[in-house]
């Protein structure tokens, strides 16, 4: 049975504040996803001063007037605060992973010593930083959010020219609007993607509610990321667009049934918990009405019934015409032995 990785992005839904950021890890062990991601940056390499935050950013956090470098600068993760929540993940059971957003980020965090790296899809069109992850030489994740298939094909490129095979590159659909209106999913991507590229393919999930990143695994998705809050009503960037606790616990519950749903082989027969109801289910021939011994049985003398455990009613041509070997009560459930 094919397991998803199911990865619980808490982001920035830390607030700040390394004890909030240990009770998501908590709401992450008690969902039982895979890996709880963070994202790992520093303002002053990443944006300008001046840049202005995005809509959803502007609607999410209801500070029109801050930036997206003070709204980031809030947000950081120092050291100090990365070694501890690794150190809080390892004694939870559960494994630690972050994002970066440049390429002293990525070198930071292969120095944790972290499994896999993650590209958020703001940097799929940063050549330096792909080239930078593809030179750990670890599996690579590839969210899509705004991409078309040139840029896809543009990254996994350097992604491979720099080392890393096709078989450790995961791409993920998304879209980057948080939250993420139903009409635009277009889930049917994430297929495309698969068959453009021959890799293997996810869904990075921004949408309300946990529908579609369960549809994407009945799809055939090998990596579901989502985000997750304590409660939407926080202040922040993510938590509008995000799961609750008890939301994230039913979408892995939902995924690890989905997985199960689509083990079987394909081939269509009886079940081996369904095989007992054949029987109870389906009908065979009864006796309508009274037959006497030697009389013809008439069409009219017969009836569907269950259980299913006699002559089939698809051999009800069969019985008609035949004669009765002995008396026959209504009810009664033909065999083969009662003719001649």
């Amino acid at each position: 049975m094919k397991r998803t990785l199911i990865i619980a992005e808490a982001g920035v839904n830390h607030n700040g504040s390394i004890e909030l950021a240990k009770k998501l890890i908590d709401v992450a062990v008690e969902a039982k996803v895979d890996l709880v991601k963070f994202q790992t940056f520093k303002a002053d390499s990443i944006v300008s001063k001046k840049a202005k935050k995005a809509d959803y950013q502007i609607n999410n956090t209801k500070e029109a007037e801050t930036t997206q470098y003070e709204m980031l600068k809030k947000l950081e993760l120092s050291h100090e605060d990365h070694i501890e929540l690794i150190k809080y993940c390892r004694e939870k059971g559960i494994e630690f992973f972050s994002t970066a957003f440049d390429t002293e980020g990525v070198s930071y965090l292969d120095s944790l010593e972290l499994p896999l790296f993650k590209i958020p899809s703001g940097e799929i069109t940063n050549y330096p930083y792909l080239k930078s992850i593809a030179q750990k030489q670890k599996p690579v994740i590839i969210s899509t959010g705004m991409c078309n298939l040139s840029e896809i094909e543009q990254a996994i490129n350097v992604i491979i020219e720099n080392g890393v095979p096709r078989s450790k590159i995961t791409v993920l659909h998304c879209n980057t609007e948080y939250p993420t209106p139903m009409k635009d999913v277009n889930l049917k991507a994430m297929k495309t993607i698969e068959n453009a590229f021959g890799v293997k393919v996810g869904y990075s999930d921004h949408t309300l509610g946990i529908e579609v990143p369960i549809a994407a695994v009945a799809l055939g998705a090998s990596v579901i990321e989502k985000h997750f809050t304590l409660d939407r009503n926080l202040p922040g960037p993510d938590h509008r667009a995000s799961l609750e606790p008890l939301e994230l616990k039913n979408m892995v519950s939902a995924i690890r049934n989905i997985e199960k749903a689509m083990s079987g082989n394909g081939i269509k027969k009886p079940s081996e918990s369904e095989s007992k109801n054949r029987s109870i289910a389906r009908k065979s021939i009864h006796i309508k009405n009274k037959i006497e011994k030697g009389e013809v049985i008439k069409e009219e003398d017969i009836i569907s019934l269950r259980p299913g455990d006699g002559i089939s009613t698809m051999r009800w041509n069969e019985v008609v015409g035949k004669k009765a070997n002995a008396d026959l009560d209504e009810f009664h459930k033909i065999t083969w032995n009662d003719l001649i």
